[in-house]
């Protein structure tokens, strides 16, 4: 895969899950559901995403200074 294509995928994981979180409306955040087998509900799913989320930034600005790259906000 070339860079363009890695920052569409991005671009595009991004628009999907601000639209899912953007569709939740203020009545839904206590609604039970099951998230990885388990009995959660709209909120906890939410959270979940939120933290993964944070991993994966963790992770790129690992990869980004092993390879000798400065995040945007650090320069």
């Amino acid at each position: 895969m070339d860079k363009a294509e890695i920052v569409s995928r991005i671009k595009a994981s991004f628009e999907h899950i601000g639209g899912a979180i953007g569709s939740v409306g203020a009545g839904d955040a206590e609604k039970p559901m099951r998230m990885f087998g388990r009995e959660t509900t709209t909120r906890g799913a939410l959270w979940t995403a939120l933290g993964h989320l944070s991993e994966h930034l963790g992770q790129s600005i690992a990869y980004a200074r092993g390879n000798g790259v400065t995040p945007p906000w650090s320069q």
